[in-house]
């Protein structure tokens, strides 16, 4: 029951990753856009396409952080005595980037929509940073078991770091591409062509950092890269040749396949990640089983998962049909 337990827990993960990361993507175009004329028509597609469904998709990491903390608490205590730094920067960040989002809306001055404007792109580039560097912290080991890690080193490594920029670099991927896609499905061929440009650059930036990151990984975490090319080595692949075809594929396949590639990109490298991992939650010092809570608290958390779960996906789905059928635009 654990390990269902921790594959719900990386379901919810996989689904901040690609959706949340979509949104956070896209604060990254929204701040290297340009000047105010310059930049106008992208953060104007930028805006009306995350305004349905940008505040939703942080329900995926409340659903991970209560699963963690309910169904592994040991572990849950360990990252967050630790890794303390990064959290709260990154719970910070979300802070400032949804509220730069909603109030630049509504100033009237220009000052102030510049400052607010800025507050919601910094906070997308470092939100998804100082996550993908929690993630290499957990990954390599430097979170023990018992907590009270080192609040500086556990995160600031050479995984950690990579981590991070992959993750920026992929939530930009991804945001490129499904922008896009959208420009395309509203027959703006100007906006198409500037965010295609920009996913052609977002994919060879992440390709040389992955290709760079396997150095690293072999000197920094030799065991997660020794299953990456084992166990996870499918999923690496699968990864790879989604990314590929969707840049081969950007200037003339539909806009649901385009999309279906990026999140397939996306989310297979880092299924590939926690397959290499288990059967550890933290390093390789704490496994999914020493961590787990008793069985009673597991098979009641099931049921809630599966209620959640019931309740969520629908509603999700049903919000981002209506947003891209256009029923949610407000004027």
């Amino acid at each position: 029951m654990s390990t269902f337990a921790a594959v719900v827990l990386f379901v919810g993960v996989l689904a901040y990753a690609v959706l949340g990361g979509a949104d956070f993507g896209a604060g990254f175009w929204d701040l290297t856009a340009g000047g105010a004329e310059r930049g106008r028509r992208p953060r104007h597609l930028i805006d009306e396409t995350l305004a349905p469904v940008w505040e939703a998709n942080h329900v995926w990491l409340i659903f991970v952080l209560v699963m963690l903390w309910t169904a592994f608490p040991t572990a849950f205590a360990a990252i967050m005595t630790t890794l303390y730094v990064p959290l709260g920067l990154a719970a910070l960040g979300i802070v400032l980037r949804g509220s730069g989002f909603a109030f630049r809306k509504v100033m009237v001055r220009t000052d102030q929509q510049r400052f607010t404007g800025a507050a919601f792109a910094a906070s997308s580039v470092l939100t998804p940073f100082f996550l993908g560097t929690v993630a290499g912290g957990i990954a390599s080991g430097r979170v023990p078991t018992g907590g009270n890690g080192d609040g500086l080193r556990s995160w600031v490594n050479p995984t950690s770091l990579l981590g991070g920029v992959l993750a920026v670099l992929t939530c930009a991927f991804v945001a490129a591409v499904f922008l896009t896609a959208e420009a395309r499905r509203r027959d703006q061929a100007d906006l198409e062509r500037w965010f295609r440009h920009r996913a052609l650059g977002a994919a060879v930036g992440t390709g040389a950092v992955a290709l760079a990151g396997i150095a690293v990984l072999h000197a920094d975490s030799p065991r997660l890269f020794d299953e990456l090319l084992h166990r996870g080595l499918p999923l690496v692949i699968v990864s790879a040749l989604s990314g590929l075809a969707s840049v081969a594929l950007i200037g003339r396949a539909a806009p649901r396949l385009l999309q279906a590639l990026a999140v397939a990109a996306v989310a297979a490298i880092i299924a590939g990640w926690g397959v290499a991992q288990y059967p550890y939650l933290l390093g390789t010092h704490l496994t999914i089983a020493d961590t787990a809570a008793p069985t009673p608290t597991l098979a009641a958390l099931t049921v809630v998962a599966a209620v959640a779960l019931a309740l969520v996906v629908p509603s999700m789905g049903l919000l981002f049909v209506l947003s891209q059928r256009g029923q949610l635009q407000s004027h």
